[in-house]
């Protein structure tokens, strides 16, 4: 397997020195680019397995252009991981709900760094390799190796964490999965934030999927079950 390419937004060019040095040392291809505009030219343009996005940026910030890139089709797949100084809640939850795989809050160690890339990275390797290609219920077709997904043989599209979302209901169908267990497996993080988060997603998932998002059962007080329609 040759090296993973992973670009770097960051404005700050001790940190951009500092990270490129490391990731590259760790075996990986480093591309550096210093503003959001910059960033989106260089990801239509060259193919990369990973995004790691500062939010304070010159001009377009990070938020915006978390959001043009998975809005952007052809790009939308690229899991990202946010990195700013900001630790607040909020500023966690909106990079969850804009797509975001992961928040690493400055300032961080460049080893923390590599360890939290190569886990959103296996992730993504494990839910490509896990269990069947293509998963369905109630008209809704999942095709894992394409990251598609048809809703009465209609194309939607989905952000990432919503796209692991709905795989990980689907397979397990039937079975009641817990706000703090669906933060684990969804985002790889312990539920050390707001549980908000995930009814957030889960009805914006529902609003994309329109009728057939009633599959997605609230069980009141526990999370949420995937289960056949009528």
């Amino acid at each position: 397997m040759g090296r993973q390419n992973i670009i770097l937004v960051e404005d700050d060019r001790h940190i951009s020195k500092l990270v490129k040095y490391n990731f590259e040392k760790a075996g990986f291809n480093c591309l550096i680019t210093e503003s959001g505009e910059s960033a989106l030219e260089a990801l239509r343009h060259k193919s990369f397995d990973l995004i790691i996005l500062d939010i304070m940026l010159p001009g377009m910030d990070g938020f915006e252009t978390c959001r043009n890139i998975k809005q952007d089709k052809k790009i939308s797949y690229i899991p990202i991981i946010i990195v700013t100084a900001k630790g607040e809640e909020v500023d966690k939850v909106v990079g969850f709900e804009l797509g975001a795989d992961d928040y690493v809050v400055k300032p961080f160690s460049p080893r923390e760094l590599i360890l939290r890339v190569k886990a959103v990275l296996k992730r993504g390797k494990h839910d490509e390799e896990e269990g069947e290609d293509i998963l369905s219920i109630d008209n809704i077709v999942v095709d894992i190796p394409r990251h598609k997904v048809t809703v009465d043989k209609k194309e939607i599209t989905l952000t990432n964490i919503e796209f692991k979302l709905l795989v990980t209901l689907i397979r397990r169908k039937g079975l009641v999965q817990s706000r703090d267990i669906l933060l684990e497996d969804v985002w790889d993080i312990a539920a050390d934030i707001t549980t908000r988060t995930i009814d957030t997603h889960i009805k914006r998932l529902r609003e994309k999927l329109g009728k057939r998002g009633k599959c997605i059962e609230t069980v009141r007080g526990i999370g949420y079950r995937c289960s056949e329609g009528d």
